[in-house]
């Protein structure tokens, strides 16, 4: 196809924005469907991302793909959480082996560099014409489709035509950004800033994998040993923490840290690798839409909240399962599309709402006090156990416990009311708006 100034466009069926779980995943599934797909990655693999920590359900997601032996060979085994609290003398120890499923028993921790790597080579495997170092600068639908245009890291134009564009753009959120369909989070507003250690000390035998949940005052602290020796560490923090921030970075960190003596104990005489820490702002945000005519959003260019539950590489590949499925349904069975689409949005929306309610609420005392003391009335703990797992999309009788959880923690609130007051008023000053923090999306101080 033609374009103005006699460059001329490629052709293809599907063209996916973005090379990460969501977007790799989505390539190799459209391409099996005999589809012609343009995988576009700006960065070349392999590339710095978070995320490292895996959920159980994300094993059924890697059996379909055929990659849970590959994943296996760079993961560190997590069987569980360690939840850590200033308040409580002792950790709580939570093992996804308890949960209503007893399938579901362990995930993976996992270099994101890897990770990526892995599922960006499976796409191109499969058929899909996968790019690196290759930047969507712009997108014009118009009745019949979409032109995609696109600078090459060495500085050359490209172009294609597509019938479909899948955004899978992450955080850059290119579509949502591009289409004003972008709003932040109001009701969990938050910042982090992390890096990765060498030398901390981890816990003991089979649970030496195991993710670490820290609170601390402004917030909660992840600890994720890796495969490699390394551990990352990160806080999640209310925004005006770091916008407090008056001194360089890595300083910054590490007083951070020392908010928590648990954790600090854990990384004294650790080394932080390359000294190198991040911070980025704008944290949790989602879209008013999932999809329109011509286009999908996925993962994290739809929505991201709150990484407590290690969520995201999970939502990312469901969403990426279900839209090949939707686009399949608009390309070839129009007349079922509206039907087809309806279920996407609430499929998109299921995971990051039921998780939610328990992000929102797991700095208050009584969430905290739950966690602390894990009890299985009802199969209260099966159940809450499930979800952190991910089996929530298939049929595992998990409803009723979780609403009778939320009955106690209701119950408990009632009972410490002074305290939940308290949490609550605290809660709204946190999250209020600071103005813009210095590197909305990625602060590096190496």
């Amino acid at each position: 196809m033609n374009l103005a100034g006699g460059r001329t466009a490629e052709l293809c069926d599907v063209l996916v924005i973005g090379g990460g779980p969501a977007g790799s995943t989505a390539a190799a599934l459209l391409a099996r469907q005999g589809r012609d797909v343009v995988l576009l990655e700006k960065d070349r693999h392999p590339r710095f991302h978070i995320g490292e920590s895996l959920l159980p359900a994300n094993a059924a997601l890697f059996d379909a793909l055929g990659l849970r032996e590959q994943v296996e060979q760079i993961g560190q085994i997590k069987w569980g959480i360690e939840f850590v609290s200033p308040q409580h003398s002792h950790s709580s120890f939570l093992e996804f082996g308890d949960a209503w499923n007893k399938a579901m028993r362990y995930a993976w921790q996992v270099r994101r560099s890897a990770l990526d790597e892995i599922l960006f080579k499976h796409a191109r495997a499969n058929g899909a014409r996968a790019h690196e170092g290759c930047r969507v600068r712009q997108v014009a639908f118009d009745g019949d489709g979409a032109t995609v245009e696109a600078t090459l890291d060495d500085g050359d134009a490209r172009s294609w035509r597509a019938r479909f564009v899948v955004d899978a753009s992450g955080r850059d959120t290119f579509l949502a950004g591009k289409l004003g369909l972008k709003r932040k989070n109001e009701k969990h507003n938050s910042a982090a800033i992390f890096g990765h250690y060498r030398g901390a000390r981890r816990l003991e035998g089979r649970l030496e994998g195991n993710i670490s949940i820290f609170w601390f005052q402004h917030g909660w602290i992840w600890f994720i040993p890796l495969s490699d020796g390394s551990t990352s560490v990160g806080a999640v923090c209310w925004p005006h923490h770091l916008k407090s921030r008056n001194k360089p970075l890595r300083e910054f960190f590490a007083d951070t840290i020392a908010m928590s003596p648990p954790l600090a104990e854990r990384l004294r005489g650790a080394q932080l690798i390359d000294g190198t820490v991040y911070a980025t702002g704008n944290y949790s945000y989602t879209a008013t839409q999932a999809h329109g005519d011509r286009y999908l959003l996925l993962g994290d260019a739809y929505a991201f909240i709150d990484p407590v539950f290690s969520s995201g590489v999970y939502f990312a590949m469901v969403s990426a399962f279900e839209g090949a499925e939707l686009i399949a349904t608009c390309l070839d069975r129009p007349q079922q599309a509206q039907s087809a689409r309806r279920r996407f949005a609430a499929q998109l929306d299921k995971g990051p709402r039921e998780f939610s309610w328990f992000i929102y609420r797991m700095t208050n005392p009584a969430m905290r006090e739950l966690f602390m003391h894990p009890r299985n009335p009802l199969r209260v703990k099966e159940a809450l156990l499930s979800l952190l797992a991910g089996d929530i999309y298939g049929s595992t009788p998990i409803w009723r416990s979780l609403a009778a959880l939320k009955a106690i923690y209701y119950m408990t609130s009632l009972r410490r009311l002074p305290q939940t007051w308290a949490a609550w008023r605290a809660r709204r000053r946190n999250i209020r708006h600071v103005g813009p923090i210095h590197g909305e999306n990625v602060v590096v101080d190496s």
